[in-house]
């Protein structure tokens, strides 16, 4: 039970990594739709197990010689410690690689302890930092150019396509979970493999043994992050820093998978070796720089415009930052738990620390069983003793390692400055977005107003509309009933003439005379006429007034024209309302259709009513 105590810390990393870094494997397909998430968490938790459990080992190796932590107290003090980091990093909404926390936590541990830590591993180790995302941008770019090709060659159905593209992501992120399994469970369970030694467990086909025993809980950790809290990254993971295809996310997923899968094989390491080029250093990487740099490959091959290179220095800060964090975390956590709870963290007798320690424990014993008197005359006995005859045991006692110190002190600021540069830069952000926010705001408010505005003139216009309509009905009908009384009193004359011609009374015939004048009197001077002139002018008086300054040598009649045709009259019911020819009436459309310019191809009603 006390295993599993000091285990939890591991297990807790485990968890985080996997509710983080299967979006790295899954996000886009899950975000996208593409792929549900109960599949795509099944199918990572099983495969990310399998991958730890069968290649974790080679990774794991590599960091037992960057630290071989001996005891569980200072393999649960490493793992809090970069699990801590994570989760600090993480809140901050820095972004976090588990493989740089675990790797500062166990630099920390080797400052605090004074044990030596290995350059040449530590450098293979920051070097794969580098590679890794140079690397996976390479296969990125030439996986994308290879996709591409296929596209042009091959013309599948939308339906096919469709499909094909929810398998790939299936399989290339069954892949993917393999290889994140395989080189991270490393960052969860590498440190206590030194010090945990369970029984093997024979199962008759198989047997396990204490490493992949521990593989397996920290498998089963990391799955667990999977199932339970990688929904909600998933989602919303993908278009951080650059927009991706469907078939942008499976090069990307592919790319992350071979770079880990390359870092954690020792099958692929040792079969250079046998052709004679230098081994691969199975180190753990981190899959989150991986993908960025597959990322960043597919935006340069498609010209860097889509690249969000603000986001881009935010994640290298992040990176930066996180080891420093991690090893100042580690080494104050372990001086904690060795000197408050008492617990052995591996530290060497001749650790600075330690001799600190052993001085102020001493004096405290002294201060208990002697008075305050004794105590001061001890410390001048310490002094003397220390400054004239000190022991032959003492001096072997290896002095205050200046470098290292200056080394933890330059880290320390420069950590502070890191600190200080990120919340300066998240104060400015967030200052930004306040301004932004209340910019939004007031122009949301402006905007609704205006769509209220706009609403309200809508419904105006539409009434105007409305009225408009009903007023060029009504001058239509009064214009045709003008037209039907004109007709009828010429008809009626008409009438007249042709009774008068076959009278013979001539009372009667000057009756006829004095009729038929009546009516032609009626018909030149008709109020109707009149009322009905009056009433046009009055509706039309805007589309007058610009006809007027549009064209400043239109006649009165040519406007009185203009207004009749602009009611879609013919030249027939015109020449009845004007109470003149129709062929008047055409002879006045031609001149006023050069006067005003138009051609003889549009129609002047049309060219009227769009002034």
């Amino acid at each position: 039970m006390i295993i599993l105590f000091y285990l939890s810390s591991g297990l807790f990393l485990g968890w985080s990594l996997g509710a983080n870094d299967a979006a790295n494997i899954f996000g886009t397909a899950v975000g996208s739709r593409m792929v549900r998430f109960k599949k795509a968490a099944v199918i990572a938790s099983i495969f990310v197990i399998i991958g730890a459990v069968v290649q974790g080992a080679g990774a794991s190796e590599t960091l037992g010689k960057l630290g071989n932590i001996s005891t569980l107290a200072a393999a649960f003090t490493v793992a809090l410690s970069a699990a801590l980091s994570v989760y600090w990093m993480t809140r901050m909404k820095l972004p976090v690689s588990t493989s740089q926390a675990i790797v500062g936590a166990i630099i920390g541990w080797n400052f605090y302890t004074n044990n030596p830590t290995d350059i040449g591993t530590l450098t293979k180790i920051v070097t794969t930092w580098i590679s890794g995302p140079l690397l996976g941008g390479v296969f990125a770019i030439l996986l994308f150019m290879l996709v591409k090709r296929v596209q042009k060659k091959v013309s599948l159905h939308l339906l096919y396509r469709d499909a094909i593209i929810r398998y790939g992501l299936l399989l290339v992120g069954g892949f993917g979970a393999y290889s994140l399994g395989a080189n991270n469970i490393a960052n969860v369970m590498g440190v206590f493999t030194g010090s945990v030694n369970l029984p093997v467990i024979d199962l008759g086909f198989a047997t396990f043994n204490s490493t992949e025993q521990l593989f397996f809980i920290g498998g089963v950790a990391i799955a667990i992050g999977i199932i339970t809290y990688s929904k909600r990254v998933m989602e919303t993971v993908g278009n951080t820093l650059m927009p991706l295809t469907p078939e942008a996310a499976i090069v990307v997923v592919l790319a992350q998978s071979l770079v880990l899968f390359i870092f954690s094989s020792q099958t692929l390491s040792d079969a250079f070796q046998s052709i004679g080029l230098p081994p691969i250093p199975l180190v753990p990487v981190s899959s989150s720089q991986i993908v960025i740099g597959a990322i960043i490959g597919i935006g340069l091959y498609k010209g860097g415009k889509e690249i969000k290179f603000n986001i881009l220095g935010s994640i290298s800060l992040g990176w930066l930052a996180t080891p420093i964090v991690a090893g100042l975390v580690s080494f104050f956590l372990l001086f904690f738990v060795n000197n408050v709870f008492k617990k052995d963290v591996g530290a060497n007798e001749n650790s600075p620390v330690q001799e600190i320690v052993m001085k102020i424990d001493s004096i405290a014993e002294s201060a208990i069983k002697d008075d305050t008197i004794s105590l001061v005359k001890e410390k001048q006995d310490i002094t003397v003793e220390n400054t004239v005859s000190e022991k032959p045991s003492v001096s072997t006692k290896k002095p205050v390692d200046i470098p290292m110190v200056v080394f933890g002190s330059l880290s320390f600021l420069l950590l502070l400055l890191v600190i200080w540069f990120t919340i300066k830069i998240r104060k400015n952000k967030q200052k930004q977005n306040r301004l932004l926010q209340n910019l939004e705001n007031k122009y949301s408010l402006k905007i609704e107003n205006f769509e209220i505005s706009l609403e309200d003139y809508k419904v105006k216009q539409n009434d105007l509309d409305k009225e408009l309509k009903f007023r060029q009905s009504e001058m239509v009908t009064m214009a045709m009933n003008i037209i039907q009384k004109n007709e009828f009193l010429s008809s009626l004359k008409s009438e007249i003439i042709e009774i008068k011609s076959s009278v013979k009374d001539p009372e009667a015939r000057q009756a006829f005379n004095r009729l038929s004048l009546m009516i032609s009197q009626n018909l030149s001077i008709d109020r109707d006429r009149e009322k009905f002139q009056m009433h046009i002018n009055e509706q039309n008086s805007n589309f007058l007034r610009i006809l007027s300054e549009k064209y400043p040598s239109i006649t009165e009649n040519e406007k009185r024209l203009t207004v009749l045709l602009r009611l879609n009259l013919s030249s027939k019911e015109i020449a009845s309302i004007l109470n003149i020819s129709p062929k008047s009436v055409e002879m006045n459309r031609y001149r006023l259709r050069k006067k005003l310019k138009v051609s003889p191809k549009v129609n002047l009603s049309d060219f009227i009513r769009d002034l």
